[in-house]
């Protein structure tokens, strides 16, 4: 095994085979707590459920397969940290320069192709959606449509399980056709004005907002607010002249 070993060996460089010999990285504490929250776990879960065998932690082969990957992490980690530093010590650079543009593997025109492709995709996704909307639409018009002629159909029906009634002397009169009437009359009076009345032209000025607040003009000469005084007539002022000569 070690002659053929020694046969395919290749004698060159390190910083061509980049081969790392070394020991496990130290185990992370986040690591640790990680590998006791598995244990606990399977502790649980062999606790909860008879029917399971109970498997030791070394033994536990779930546990086994979770300890293989951290090792591998860890291998990895320390052949990483060690070799960067053997790197460094041969002067190789590992890290890019801030500088350094890199050629495109890809041609100009395949990356338009690419967006094409791309732009193309997102147009078609948007079309789509617009047609959901338009059909979601379409449903809920349907729908309505639907729940008002399902509306008018019971109204008409009460109707005229009223009139069987009155025709049959249970009802006395047909004041369920006037308040019918009345009711679709309002409904249009508030379709057309709106609840509570009509709005416009509420604010203009009338006769009694020009007088004043509440409708009230001002007095004179000390009279009582809101008393007009009036002009005597032409009989009382001749007489209150006779007096004064």
């Amino acid at each position: 095994m070690n002659a053929k070993c020694t046969e395919f060996r290749l004698n060159i460089d390190w910083i061509e085979r980049l081969d790392m010999i070394n020991e496990p990285a130290p185990l992370a504490p986040e690591m640790a707590m990680q590998l006791e929250k598995e244990e606990q776990k399977r502790a649980n879960m062999f606790a909860g459920n008879a029917k399971l065998k109970y498997e030791e932690p070394s033994k536990d082969p779930v546990l086994n397969d979770f300890k293989r990957e951290m090792q591998f992490h860890r291998q990895a980690q320390a052949a990483v940290v060690e070799g960067i530093q053997k790197l460094h010590a041969l002067g190789v650079t590992t890290k890019r320069p801030d500088d350094y543009f890199a050629e495109m593997a890809k041609t100009d025109e395949h990356m338009q192709k690419v967006r094409k492709h791309l732009l193309a995709k997102q147009e078609g996704q948007a079309k789509s959606e617009k047609v959901k909307q338009i059909r979601e639409q379409r449903k809920m018009g349907k729908k309505m449509q639907q729940q008002a002629r399902l509306r008018k159909e019971a109204e008409k029906k009460e109707t005229m399980d009223k009139l069987k009634k009155f025709r049959k002397g249970k009802l006395k009169n047909l004041d369920f056709l006037e308040d019918s009437k009345t009711e679709t009359k309002r409904k249009a009076k508030n379709k057309k004005f709106g609840f509570g009345g009509r709005k416009k032209g509420k604010k203009r000025n009338d006769r009694m907002s020009s007088m004043g607040i509440g409708g009230k003009s001002k007095g004179k000469m000390g009279n009582r607010p809101g008393k007009v005084t009036k002009r005597p007539g032409k009989a009382q002022r001749n007489r209150s002249k006779s007096r004064n000569k």
